[in-house]
């Protein structure tokens, strides 16, 4: 797979939006220690501009640009031979060469650079009245997954609470509500019921700033 593959397969914005804002919400009920959290949402990120984001603490990540104009992805394997790193800094042919003037000046954001090299080997878009993902077309290497683009994605893509309670599960090593977790994904209002079904130490008030942050709704 690659990243045509994903943009298949990827929902609309609205949806997408949602699934990266209940990644957000649970890892910050599942860990209390931001800085080693594998999704964020941040819904302020700029004026009307909201950003998503995954790191895996092993050099890889991806951020999901929600901007007035449509959105835009990046993604980063760093094990994947189209890394800029294994390419004398250099950016992998055709992988941002048709990249839309609305989202230019993400390729160029120092927040998803280093040393002013764009830090990507997966790069995706899609405006506001589209009725598709857009990708460039670069030449891939051998392999199955060459980008990196399936296993970066895959749990927005898949999309199912199942999905994301298997993975955290093996990632924190503790056994999760599948049914609290589902309602998260549904976008169901947070509550201090719903929070002790996913940790029963965890007040409510614990999460506010977090709440704030990612813009997930709640109630007393």
């Amino acid at each position: 797979m690659t990243v045509h593959d994903v943009a298949a397969a990827l929902p609309g914005i609205a949806v997408l939006r949602e699934r990266c804002r209940a990644l957000a919400m649970l890892e910050a009920i599942i860990n209390r220690e931001p800085e080693s959290r594998r999704y964020s949402f941040d819904a302020r990120w700029a004026p009307g501009t909201q950003l998503a984001s995954m790191r895996n603490g092993g050099g890889d990540d991806w951020s999901i640009v929600f901007s007035p104009d449509g959105c835009f992805v990046r993604g980063f394997d760093h094990e994947s031979p189209m890394s800029p790193v294994q390419n004398d800094d250099e950016l992998w042919p055709g992988l941002v060469d048709t990249v839309p003037e609305v989202f230019a000046d993400y390729v160029a954001e120092p927040a998803f650079s280093f040393d002013g090299t764009f830090k990507a080997t997966v790069c995706l878009w899609r405006r506001h009245g589209d009725d598709r993902w857009h990708a460039g077309g670069p030449a891939f290497p051998d392999g199955d997954d060459p980008d990196g683009a399936d296993w970066l994605f895959q749990f927005l893509v898949d999309g199912t609470p199942a999905a994301y309670r298997c993975g955290a599960e093996a990632h924190y090593g503790t056994t999760l509500d599948l049914e609290a977790i589902g309602e998260v994904f549904a976008g169901r209002p947070l509550t201090g019921e719903l929070v002790r079904r996913l940790d029963a130490g965890l007040p409510m008030t614990g999460l506010a700033g977090d709440l704030a942050r990612i813009g997930y709704p709640s109630e007393p």
